[in-house]
């Protein structure tokens, strides 16, 4: 399955818009443009139970996978993420999650 793009929002001192994206944990994300002044905002809507996000690496270390960074929000909590290195994580941050309570907002910085 294809992975859903993000739009990503531009920090801006006068401030700006936040657009939220509902988790898709069937296909997951990508976020373009990751030059190392991307953050994320992760939120999980949810009232009851934890929500898993990950963010995949495209290193590899001696030909192997490195394992992805896996963070848990608790029922209602949101979190900034960031930023992410482009020779870990790449030009294209590939982002999963395990449920559509979550909502993701990538932010340049």
């Amino acid at each position: 399955m294809p992975r859903v793009a993000i739009p990503t929002v531009a920090a801006s001192r006068s401030g700006a818009a936040l657009t939220r994206t509902t988790g898709d944990p069937v296909n997951n994300h990508y976020i373009d443009g990751n030059d190392g002044r991307l953050g994320v905002i992760v939120k999980n809507g949810g009232s009851t139970v934890a929500r898993t996000v990950t963010f995949r690496l495209t290193r590899t270390v001696d030909g192997f996978a490195v394992a992805p960074r896996t963070e848990t929000l608790a029922a209602g909590e949101e979190q900034f993420f960031g930023p992410f290195g482009p020779a870990e994580y790449g030009g294209r941050l590939l982002v999963d999650v395990d449920n559509a309570e979550l909502t993701l907002v990538p932010v340049r910085i």
